[in-house]
């Protein structure tokens, strides 16, 4: 089968990211292989589909929600409704086979093949999971034409690069109800995703409902947790979608709402109480009594109970042992016991919990601090910091593989810290070394984080989409795929396809927006904010307390997202502008569009004062609008620029450069290459 690269199969402008009209532009995760053929297979009212005799109630709720999203897309009205048992005839035009009923476990065979000629599709696999990922492969297939809705005749064959392939949700911080869950597994569906982990207890929660220990609930969740019923049903819902789903119980540190309700397990004595801020806090486990052991066995044993998934996340990151070093007992216990500092302390807390799980049939994960000379074998290294200095690092994800531990990478996956797509997109796993075989075996994957500091119900999608299908593609995709621009224009498809699977982060940031500019001008606000990210990193809120759990999450920060799409296609516009391959108009239209915004930004602050915050970003993007109108005329009439311009262009690029409303102006690059443009001129014509 021939083998294509993303840059012969994107045929989409690389300047208007418009629609799609083959569809190859709308994949994402990339396939292995695929070899494109002549012709088209029709969507019409005939269209039926069928499957073989092994496919299972996963596989025929999965052919549902397909035919029900396209006849959603498409708007064409078909026979067929749920699909059932009855479902098997072999005159239907899309045709699922499964040789077997697949295992939502590590490992897997997630493997498919698609066949579309002009009169029929075949989707094969090995297992019903692999064809749910096909099934997702071809709803992104679907083209429009003069003609109607069609599918490009081809053959794919497809499967992933990494078996673990993970989206981390936080519920501790703010709580996110079970219908924001479901609506993220399903666009973990649409982008082949196979792990939900499942933040559950952190200092400012615990979020599962504890039969055991209620006042768990009673005092440490500000009454918002997961019921059983409502877990088991979630664990259900995503089974249906091949997704696996893993709690996390962070312990030692990070203790403080285990604490607030049951204090007599502290490293201190004093009182504890839910966090409200974000940053790493004192309160510990104390891990030399045995009722802290006998607690864990119990709550562990508990939670266990509920998720049937074989790996349990203990956490133990973050633990900077303050109250232990003032604790006088455990200060003799670590002399007694020979343990030179807390680090040794903690892994013989570690091991204490491996033994309690092992009971339980599973296996401990956490974070890169587990990770000691004592790490019981067979633990999962889950990595947040990542490879260090490189292969010989001590402390890194490569010196766990190197000992035989399986690791997954979540360090440059922090998606909440809303760095730019490429970012993420040009991490990859293995960090672009060549790693021998055994090393590459025990790197499982990767996992993107959403630590929900300072996202809500209302901006979560925002922040996880469409970024998620990048880094998924990034674990899906053979590592030859890493076009950058190409990546972006593939997302921004995906991003609209996206919404068939029910997720909000188009429609919420419009609310933001409404709210922003009290429903009156939206425009004007929508077209500011398409140039505006939120400050990178932990920028936004420097120590952890410039926000709080309560804090309104309904500003300029949250309507941003973190790859501004305006000041994207502007910065390509300029990069082929240099390039010679496009003229001066479309940039010249949007300055304009940016220069007229301001006015209307200014009106608009006097019925919104909440928009307040963007007076100083609109006034520069005007200013800086304008220096670029002027140095593309300079640019092409060849008249030289004036000193005393070239100076206040600079200066107002500086200008520029300052934040209001914990976010940046994005297209200060873009607009300063335009200015250094003169300057280049002008010394050739000198």
């Amino acid at each position: 089968m021939k083998y294509i690269l993303l840059a012969t199969l994107c045929i989409v402008s690389q300047l208007s990211f418009a629609q799609n009209t083959n569809g190859l532009d709308n994949l994402m995760p990339m396939p292995q292989q695929m070899e494109l053929g002549e012709g088209r297979f029709r969507l019409t009212t005939d269209f039926e589909l069928a499957m073989s005799a092994e496919r299972g109630p996963r596989l025929s709720k999965a052919a549902t929600r397909y035919l029900d999203r396209m006849t959603n897309r498409t708007g064409l009205f078909v026979r067929q409704g749920i699909i059932c048992s009855q479902d098997t005839s072999s005159s239907a035009a899309l045709q699922i086979r499964a040789e077997r009923l697949g295992i939502t476990s590590l490992g897997e065979d997630e493997s498919y093949q698609l066949q579309i000629s002009t009169e029929s599709i075949v989707l094969s696999a090995t297992t019903d999971i692999g064809a749910i990922r096909g099934l997702q492969t071809l709803f992104q297939l679907i083209s429009v034409d003069e003609e109607g809705y069609y599918l490009p005749v081809l053959k794919l064959s497809d499967a992933p690069r990494f078996q673990w392939r993970g989206l981390m949700l936080d519920a501790s911080r703010h709580f996110l109800p079970v219908d924001v869950i479901k609506r993220n597994l399903d666009g973990m569906e649409a982008v082949k995703l196979n792990v939900l982990h499942f933040h559950l207890c952190d200092d400012h929660g615990y979020r599962i409902e504890s039969k055991l220990f209620p006042r768990l609930n009673e005092v440490s969740s500000d009454g918002d947790y997961y019921t059983v019923a409502e877990l088991k049903d979630i664990i259900k819902y995503a089974d249906d979608r091949g997704i696996r789903v893993m709690p996390e119980i962070d312990v030692p540190g990070h203790a403080s709402a285990l604490l607030t309700a049951f204090p007599e397990l502290g490293s201190k004595d004093t009182t504890y109480s839910l966090v409200r801020n974000a940053g790493v806090f004192d309160p510990t486990l104390n891990p030399i009594k045995e009722q802290t052991y006998v607690f864990l066995d119990e709550l562990f044993g508990e939670v266990a109970g509920i998720f049937p998934d074989p790996y349990f996340h203990i956490g133990g990151d973050e633990n900077e042992g303050k109250h232990w070093n003032e604790n006088v007992a455990i200060q003799a216990f670590m002399k007694d016991k020979g343990l030179k500092n807390n680090h040794e302390l903690q892994s013989y807390f570690n091991n204490r919990l491996f033994k309690i799980l092992k009971k339980y049939n599973k296996t401990m994960m956490g974070w890169d601090e587990i990770h000691t000379a004592d790490t019981p074998e067979g633990t999962i290294i889950h990595s947040w910091r990542g490879r260090g200095q490189g292969l010989t690092d001590t402390t890194t994800l490569f010196n766990a593989a190197r000992q035989g531990f399986q690791t997954v990478l979540s360090n440059g996956y922090y998606i909440d810290l809303m760095y730019k797509a490429e970012d993420h997109y040009n991490t990859d796993p293995y960090f672009g070394y060549d790693l021998d075989d055994e090393m590459k075996a025990n790197i499982l994957g990767g996992e993107a984080t959403i630590w929900s500091e300072l996202v809500t119900p209302l901006t979560i999608d925002t922040r996880i989409w469409p970024r998620m299908a990048a880094i998924a593609e990034r674990y899906w995709s053979p590592v030859e795929v890493n076009d950058v621009r190409d990546m972006y224009q593939r997302m921004e498809k995906v991003s609209l396809i996206l919404e068939h699977y029910g997720l909000e982060h188009i429609r919420n940031q419009e609310v933001i927006l409404r709210n922003l500019a009290n429903s009156r001008k939206v425009e004007a606000v929508r077209n500011l904010v398409n140039v505006l990210e939120p400050m990178k990193g932990y920028t936004r809120n420097p120590g952890g307390f410039m926000y709080s759990v309560f804090s309104p999450y309904t500003k300029l920060a949250d309507a941003s997202t973190a790859d501004a799409p305006d000041a994207l296609r502007f910065k390509y516009m300029v990069e082929d502008f240099q390039a010679g391959k496009m003229v001066s108009d479309d940039m010249s239209a949007q300055l304009n569009v940016w220069i007229a915004n301001d006015a209307v930004i200014q009106e608009t602050v006097n019925i919104s004062p909440i928009l307040g915050q963007a007076l100083p970003h609109s006034t520069n993007l005007k200013i800086m609008a304008q220096d670029a109108i002027q140095a593309l005329e300079y640019i092409e009439t060849g008249k030289k620029s004036s000193k005393k311009w070239y100076k206040a262009s600079i200066q107002h690029l500086e200008e520029a450069k300052s934040q209001s409303g914990r976010v940046e102006l994005q297209v200060i690059d873009p607009i300063a290459t335009l200015i250094e443009m003169t300057q280049i001129m002008k010394s050739t014509q000198n």
